[in-house]
C-alpha cells in the first residue's frame, strides 16, 4: 500500500527553495483572497496580474519538465472551473465568474504541491504526515454526515474516499498530501470569507455538501494526476516536432547544396 512512499531511514536534503515557494504561496493565496472578499471585478484582474507575474518568476527556477506540468495543470483546472462553477453551478464565485487569478493561482497551487511534495521534511516525515492527514480529513468527514454539522456533507465524505485511493495507489502520493494542506488552507479562507460558496445540493450527484466539502483536495489531486502525466507526452511530441524540424532544414540544406554543385 506505501510502496510508492518515500523509503525511510534516509537522510533527506531541505532546499530553501522549497519552502520558500510553500511560504510564499500560502501567504499569497491568504492576501488574495481576503483583498477579493470585497474588491471589485477591476480588483480582481490586478490580483490575477499579480498572480501571473509571481508564478512566472517561481517558475524560472524550475525545469522544462515541471513547467509544462504547471501548464497542463492551468489549462485543465480553468477548463474544470468554467464546467464546475459558472455551467453547473457546483460553487459560485461572488460575480458568478472565473476570477482573473484562479488560472494563474491553479498554477502556483500545483507547484507549492510539488515543491511540499518533494521537500525533506515531507520525504522524511512521510508516513507521520500521511497518519495526520488522513486523521484530520476523516473526522472531518465523519463530522460532514453524522447529522450535528450545519450543512450535511456526503460529497465531501466520498470525495475523501477518492483521496485514499490517490493517496495510497497513487504513484505521487507526497504532491497528493502536499495538495491537502495547500488546498484545504485556500478552500477554508476563500468559503469563509464569502469568495464563493459551494452549493449545499451537488448538481450532479444531488447529494448534500459542505462549504467546502471535507474531501474537496480529490479535485485538486485530479488536476496534479493529469498534469503530472501529462507532460511526458507533451514533452516527447515536442521533441519529435523538433527532429522533424531539424531533419527537415538538413534536407532542405542538402538538397540546395547538390543544386549549386
Amino acid at each position: 500500500m506505501l510502496r510508492h512512499f518515500p523509503p525511510v531511514n534516509v537522510a533527506y536534503s531541505h532546499r530553501k527553495r522549497d519552502y520558500f515557494i510553500a511560504a510564499f504561496t500560502f501567504f499569497c493565496v491568504a492576501v488574495c483572497l481576503l483583498s477579493d472578499a470585497n474588491g471589485s471585478l477591476g480588483k480582481q484582474n490586478a490580483l490575477g496580474v499579480c498572480a501571473w507575474v509571481f508564478l512566472t518568476g517561481l517558475l524560472l527556477g524550475e525545469n522544462r519538465e515541471i513547467r509544462v506540468q504547471v501548464v497542463i495543470a492551468i489549462m485543465f483546472a480553468t477548463i474544470g472551473e468554467h464546467f464546475a462553477s459558472p455551467f453547473m453551478g457546483g460553487y459560485t464565485y461572488r460575480f458568478g465568474n472565473v476570477p482573473a487569478y484562479v488560472p494563474p493561482g491553479h498554477g502556483m497551487v500545483y507547484l507549492t504541491a510539488v515543491a511540499l511534495g518533494r521537500s525533506g521534511l515531507f520525504q522524511r516525515y512521510a508516513r507521520e504526515i500521511a497518519t495526520s492527514v488522513v486523521f484530520v480529513c476523516g473526522v472531518w468527514s465523519v463530522w460532514g454526515i453524522s447529522g450535528y454539522a450545519e450543512q450535511g456533507d456526503s460529497v465531501g465524505a466520498l470525495l475523501f474516499c477518492v483521496f485514499l485511493a490517490y493517496l495510497f495507489k497513487g504513484r505521487s502520493p507526497m504532491v497528493y498530501l502536499a495538495a491537502f494542506f495547500i488546498t484545504t488552507w485556500l478552500e477554508l479562507i476563500g468559503t469563509a470569507v464569502g469568495t464563493w460558496k459551494w452549493a449545499a445540493i451537488d448538481p450532479v450527484l444531488g447529494l448534500p455538501q459542505g462549504n467546502p466539502p471535507s474531501g474537496v483536495a480529490a479535485w485538486y489531486c485530479l488536476v496534479d494526476a493529469v498534469a503530472m502525466g501529462g507532460a511526458a507526452p507533451v514533452l516527447k511530441a515536442a521533441k519529435s516536432v523538433r527532429d522533424w524540424l531539424k531533419s527537415a532544414k538538413l534536407r532542405k540544406s542538402a538538397y540546395q547544396g547538390a543544386e549549386n554543385e
